[in-house]
């Protein structure tokens, strides 16, 4: 039998730094409820973007888009990770076992499902819909999955360049924007997948170092920047991707969202001292400690739990009013309950994949088919993410670093990936 939320949170060290906890949850939290928000079904059954109908609300954005925060604290406990583990091999495993197994279980659930549905012709309207919509959020995985696989080397930097090393990536992300913008040169803007993400994944270690002792001019000058940016350069309001845009700050990140980025570290820097006092209370702990052990499977099911309360509305008949009208906010409140409660029980029948399994022993071997494996699953996880799963028997393919990949290869990579991570992380050293 596991350890409850609350053995867990009673047996919390001292020395654990809660508010780090606090805003991996939080921040989650926001993006699933942005999400659900964001999802604008009409009246045809046809899904839009609350953001495009109602352009005003892009600015809010630049509070809730907070992803950077979610990153940053990745980077904070990357590098606590990384100093305990120094074995390549076994920190990969160490850290990605609870993010690939749950992805591997939805992406083969969905998988499965879709299969079924294209063989039976019933693939249209939302069902159609949700098959490609469904794996858009693993593109944060894939992220993720990037820097984990770059946390040694980016920490020995950091170690040696502090804030230096946090300034080559940001200076890479101007450079690549120049290159974009002023000399248009092709392709190069997906370097800032790497750069901009990379950047904010450095705050972290910045942050475990002790070395974020201006929270404020960080803050402000993040602002500044990126409202610069927003008012003189290419660059759109909205900090989030909007449909039939040219220029994205999303997909790939551009200057501006890195800019945002240091504005919402630096905000959630200056509130850590109350945001420590409201996580050192018991009930709050114990909230917390139950949330982060289900965080993952909660958001890669959360767009499947929503789709499903739209579903059912359709299918049973109910008006859908046109988005952002009166009576669609009226019916905001019911939708997100409706869509807690499906995603409550979509968490109790996963959540066991993202329990905690046994440690591997420590290894100095298996590094280079470690980075294989993540390379792999890495690919595979973003294919999949823009492939998503519609025309799964059509062949239908998205492209990915200049080459094609359809759904089954983008499903094959991450598999072999994962597999490999995992089995590089027993090797046993001769």
């Amino acid at each position: 039998m596991g350890i409850s939320a609350r053995e867990l949170a009673a047996a919390t060290p001292a020395t654990r730094d809660r508010y780090i906890d606090l805003l991996r949850v939080a921040s989650l939290a926001v993006v699933v409820l942005g999400h659900w928000l964001m999802a604008a079904v009409g009246p045809d059954g046809q899904i839009g973007n609350l953001l495009a109908v109602v352009p005003e609300l892009q600015l809010v954005t630049w509070v809730f888009q907070v992803m950077p925060v979610f990153f940053f604290v990745g980077g904070f406990s990357h590098a606590l990770a990384r100093r305990s583990r120094p074995a390549y091999a076994s920190f990969l495993r160490a850290r990605l076992q609870r993010l690939l197994r749950p992805t591997m279980v939805f992406v083969a659930v969905w998988g499965a499902a879709a299969l079924v549905l294209q063989l039976a012709g019933a693939d249209g309207g939302l069902t159609g819909v949700a098959l490609r919509l469904v794996t858009q959020p693993l593109w944060f995985i894939g992220i993720y999955l990037a820097m984990v696989a770059f946390t040694p080397p980016l920490l020995r930097l950091h170690e040696r360049w502090g804030w230096g090393a946090f300034a080559v990536l940001a200076g890479g992300a101007v450079a690549v924007d120049v290159l974009r913008f002023a000399a248009d040169v092709p392709f190069v803007e997906f370097l800032n997948f790497a750069f901009v993400w990379l950047a904010v994944h450095q705050l972290g270690f910045l942050r475990a170092d002790g070395m974020l002792r201006r929270p404020a001019l960080l803050a402000g000058a993040g602002l500044v920047g990126a409202a610069a940016l927003v008012a003189l350069g290419p660059y759109p309001l909205s900090m989030v991707g909007m449909p039939g845009e040219k220029v994205s700050n999303m997909a790939p990140p551009t200057l501006a969202l890195l800019c945002h980025g240091l504005w919402l570290v630096g905000a959630v820097e200056l509130l850590r001292g109350p945001g420590a006092r409201l996580v050192a209370r018991a009930g709050v702990w114990r909230a917390v400690v139950a949330a982060n052990g289900i965080a993952m499977t909660a958001f890669l099911w959360h767009l499947t739990a929503m789709l499903g309360v739209y579903g059912v509305m359709l299918g049973s008949g109910v008006a859908l009013p046109d988005p952002a009208s009166g009576a669609w906010w009226a019916q905001v409140p019911l939708r997100i309950a409706a869509a807690v409660v499906l995603t409550a029980l979509l968490v109790a029948v996963f959540r066991r994949f993202e329990a905690p399994v046994p440690a591997a022993p420590a290894t100095d071997t298996g590094g280079p088919l470690a980075a294989l494996g993540i390379a792999l699953a890495l690919l595979g996880v973003l294919g999949l993410s823009m492939t998503g799963f519609a025309g799964l028997l059509s062949g239908h393919s998205a492209t990915l670093i200049a080459v094609p990949v359809t759904a089954p290869a983008a499903v094959g990579l991450a598999l072999a990936g994962w597999l490999l991570v995992e089995r590089a992380g027993r090797i046993r050293s001769r």
